[in-house]
């Protein structure tokens, strides 16, 4: 089958990170609603939508795109030579501004202001530690079940991050984009501006290095 041209992959990534954003953002502020005060409750539906939107979302833009709604899927693409340099760009610079599309309509369905700066704190080692170990996971799912069992990579990721979301300490965010957004909403999925670098910076380093493990791990794979 043919590749789609840039502007209709384009169109599937911003579509994705969207939808993937109004997800996050939407889930957080109705589980807060309903959860009274429960923080547990109120995290486990954040958890169960999210987790489910990603598999529908890949499996929906998948064949389109990539399905990769996230920069550091994006980098480690480009590091194996998947996307060239110019797509890629395209791709992380629609995924920034349509993350925050996604969050400007998670809070008009909630009559929120469509941006309100976050006071969430999450930082420190932790955190930081966290997210390292998040986008670890999150991309070398993507790379082993693409070498092995590609159908069965959005519900994968699915999993992997619903998953994360309890065994991580920063409730793997695992993506650049969704960090810069989550800046823009005071709820409970939010991430104060001052803490997105230390997130992001992990989230880099983890995706540089998994992609580098993997690189040499395959390379090792009998013909």
């Amino acid at each position: 089958m043919a590749a789609f041209d840039l502007p209709r992959r384009l169109a599937a990534e911003g579509l994705g990170t969207a939808f993937l954003l109004a997800g996050v953002v939407g889930s957080g502020i109705m589980g807060e609603m309903l959860a009274g005060g429960n923080t547990a409750i109120a995290l486990l539906g954040n958890t169960v939508a999210t987790g489910a939107i990603l598999v529908v979302l890949i499996l929906i833009f998948g064949p389109i795109s990539g399905a990769h709604f996230n920069p550091a899927v994006t980098l480690s693409f480009w590091m194996q030579k998947s996307i060239g340099t110019g797509d890629a760009v395209a791709y992380v610079i629609t995924q920034v501004i349509f993350g925050l599309l996604g969050v400007a309509a998670a809070h008009f369905m909630f009559d929120l202001p469509l941006f309100e700066w976050s006071s969430n704190t999450r930082t420190g080692p932790g955190q930081w530690g966290g997210e390292f170990v998040a986008t670890v996971g999150l991309v070398a799912t993507i790379i082993g079940c693409l070498r092995s069992r590609p159908d069965a990579v959005p519900y994968a990721v699915g999993l992997f991050i619903t998953a994360g979301y309890w065994f991580t300490s920063s409730t793997s965010f695992a993506n650049p984009a969704v960090t810069i957004a989550r800046c823009f909403t005071d709820t409970f999925s939010g991430i104060r501006p001052l803490d997105a670098p230390g997130f992001i910076a992990a989230q880099i380093v983890g995706a540089i290095l998994v992609t580098l493990l993997f690189r040499w791990l395959f390379a090792g794979r009998p013909d």
